[in-house]
């Protein structure tokens, strides 16, 4: 297993170059010896909007979803308003797209491409291509499609119902042949946007359902190593600075559903995880419940039940 850490700014490459620091020659005027503006600031405004929209998109639904357990007509009609008044699925569709643009951290298949590029000659010769299941996609020119290593399957990870997100991952049929399976899913920014944390426990249960851990013996023996496998990603906050859940507890649930981590990688912002599903669950291990591991009052509340 490979581990990164995230990278230091480099503090030379942030100074501004020396040029732009003299005063101008010849007389010339002070808006004539300035550099250009930085587009910085509009794009720091433009991912605030971004990052607004999307959160509030998920409170909005996490508030609804506790609304309809209670029976709350009233509090449920006020909540889809609101939902609408935002722009329903469309917006938060939209916000998600642009949340995956170069200027925003890009695409985070790149680093699964990274990670696979060793296996790219045996994963190009072969008969069928790699299935893969990419789950919340919103964008076909990502790194996975233009690889061209993979047969893919993109589905949301909601639709719109009754003026809310549902998830369509979840009401999807379990593939019912081996065919019909996948050799990998992508869970790219999609668990922490699951509303509540038995949820976001049974989502990862069910991808073990999808994946298909009889093509393992088809595949050469570079590949038996990886396949099938699942591939995760994080705000990393919601791992590192979480009362609720840590790496080590995390480890633990993925190995009671048959994961074995192969790589990892962690930056300021994101959580990247590679596993292999090699194992079979074990039920009698999977008594993950709410539980305060790791205390603070700065620590936020992301959570993951799994029983």
């Amino acid at each position: 297993m490979s581990v990164e850490k995230a990278e230091e700014p480099d503090k030379e490459s942030s100074r501004p170059p020396k040029s732009l620091t003299k005063a101008p020659k010849n007389g010339a005027s002070l808006a004539s010896g300035r550099p250009p503006k930085a587009e910085k600031s509009r794009a720091s405004v433009s991912h605030k909007k971004t990052r607004d929209q999307i959160r509030s998109h998920h409170q909005l639904n996490k508030q609804l979803a506790a609304a309809q357990a209670k029976g709350d007509d009233v509090e449920v009609a006020e909540l889809k308003k609101r939902i609408e008044d935002l722009g329903g699925l469309q917006s938060y569709q939209l916000a998600s797209i642009q949340g995956q643009a170069k200027d925003r951290g890009g695409d985070s298949s790149t680093i699964l491409m990274q990670w696979l590029k060793p296996m790219a000659k045996q994963m190009v010769s072969r008969e069928h291509k790699i299935r893969l299941l990419e789950i919340g996609a919103l964008s076909t020119s990502n790194a996975c499609s233009k690889s061209g290593l993979f047969e893919i399957e993109r589905i949301d990870l909601f639709s719109q119902a009754e003026g809310i997100l549902e998830q369509d991952f979840m009401k999807r049929p379990v593939p019912d042949s081996d065919l019909k399976q996948f050799d990998i899913i992508s869970f790219s920014l999609v668990l922490n946007f699951v509303p509540d944390p038995e949820g976001r426990g049974e989502m990862l249960r069910r991808t073990c359902q999808f994946l298909n851990k009889h093509a393992r013996r088809a595949f050469e023996d570079e590949l038996q190593a990886v396949f099938p496998a699942l591939f995760l990603v994080l705000p990393a906050p919601c791992i590192v600075n979480s009362r609720y859940i840590t790496e080590e507890r995390l480890t633990c649930m993925m190995a009671s559903l048959g994961y074995v981590i192969l790589e990892r990688k962690l930056t300021a912002k994101l959580v990247y995880y590679l596993w292999q599903l090699r194992d079979k669950p074990r039920k009698d291990k999977q008594d993950f419940p709410k539980k305060q591991v790791h205390p603070g009052a700065s620590r936020n509340n992301f959570c993951v039940v799994l029983k």
